[in-house]
This record gives C-alpha cells, structure tokens and sequence, in this order.
C-alpha cells in the first residue's frame, strides 16, 4: 500500500494544530477574568452549525474566517466582551491564524516530506492557512482548502479533488486526520487513511477517546510515529 502512495493530504484544525491550547492561552493572557476553556469549547462547538447554514443554502459561501467572526459575535455577550471594540474582535478572530502546531508536527512533516507530497485538506480558507503555516513554519508542498473545491468536509468533492489535482488516483492519496468521520468519509471516497493520535484536542480536562477503530490504513500516536511506519 505505501509503495503505491504519492500524496499525504492532511486535516488542519486538532490534527496538525492545537486549536484549543492555543485558544485557551491567547484569551487568558488578555482577559485572565474569562475562562478560556470554556471560550475555546464554545468557540469550536459553533463551527460545524455554522458549516451547515453553508450547505443548507442559508448561507451564500462563507469562508470559515468569516464564519469563526459570526461565531464570536455570538459568544461575547456570554463571556462579558460586548465591550470590545471591532479592531480588537477582529485581532481576537485572527487567533484562529496564530494557531500552534503540536510538538511533532514540523519535524514529522520534515521526514514525510522525504517521500511524500504533502498538501493540507482543511476547511479554513486559503488565507487562514497561510497564516498558520507560517506562523508555525510547516513545510506543505501546497495548501488545498474547502474554498478551493467551494464544499467543506466531509462532501466528496474536497477528498477526491485532492487526487484531480495531482492527477493520481484516489487510493494514492492518503488523508491523515484526528477525526475519524473525516477519515471515514475520505475512506468512502477511496482514500488511504491514517488516524493521529490527540488526546489532549480538547484540553486537559477533556480527554479524547484514541482508541483504534476499524477501518483505518493507519494508526499512529504523532507524525514521527506515522513517519516510522511509512519508511521515511
């Protein structure tokens, strides 16, 4: 199966990045009066609501930088920051750009990189993503986003657009992901999947189910781990 592979296409949010560390940190450093636990939760559980009113055709497409600005709006008065002025709740979304990598991350897709190409599949926008890898120094081959296919994850179309891309088929395509309903629906559509291990996603206090599940190509506990199984 790894003979066969060419692309490593990687989910964004909680797999390469530690979105809720990262949240919980910039939202304690200048309001330490909120709980920014509770403000990082709140903030992701608004994301795949807000996907929907996209898909449901409520919603004209809408980059998710735009919908992460929809979501705020709604959690300042619930954590006392109505106050905020829009430069600030406008620096405060762009949190979402100054996202931290895990600790394996730049040095695993070092070593993927080796044999590999490697691009990410996220539902951020082209821009987020930029920001994030050079904020975080993460050596991608190329960015492919949900805006790029105009469909967010799981729709058919962004796991087999990243094989029309490249031109190779969807089995020498692998996506790697924390999430296994991404994996299982880049699965359906033919893709090798690998399952990262990240417990801590959700903070420390929420602890995430690793456990393996059926299915899956891959199972690894980082990206070095998954670079040892593939030979890089």
């Amino acid at each position: 199966m790894r003979e066969n592979l060419k692309i490593l296409a990687f989910d964004v949010f909680g797999t390469v990045v530690d979105w809720h560390g990262s949240i919980q940190r910039e939202v304690n450093a200048h309001w330490p009066q909120i709980d920014g636990d509770a403000f990082a939760l709140a903030w992701r559980a608004g994301y795949v609501p807000a996907m929907q009113r996209v898909r449901s055709g409520e919603l004209g497409w809408t980059r998710i930088d735009d919908l992460h600005r929809l979501i705020l709006e709604t959690l300042l008065p619930t954590f006392g920051l109505t106050h905020l002025t829009q430069a600030e709740r406008q620096n405060l979304n762009r949190a979402w750009h100054r996202l931290d990598p895990w600790p394996d991350v730049v040095a695993g897709l070092h070593r993927l990189k080796t044999q590999y190409t490697l691009c990410t599949l996220s539902n951020g926008n082209l821009g987020l993503l930029t920001a994030l890898s050079k904020h975080g120094q993460l050596p991608w081959d190329c960015l492919l986003s949900a805006e790029v296919f105009r469909a967010y994850k799981p729709d058919p179309a962004t796991y087999l657009g990243v094989a029309d891309v490249f031109n190779v088929k969807p089995a020498q395509t692998a996506l790697v992901a924390a999430h296994h309903d991404d994996l299982a629906a880049a699965r359906a559509c033919g893709l090798v999947t690998a399952y990262i291990e990240r417990p801590l996603e959700y903070g420390p206090h929420h602890a995430k189910d690793v456990s393996p599940q059926a299915g899956n190509d891959f199972h690894a506990k980082s990206f070095l781990d998954l670079a040892d199984q593939l030979g890089c």
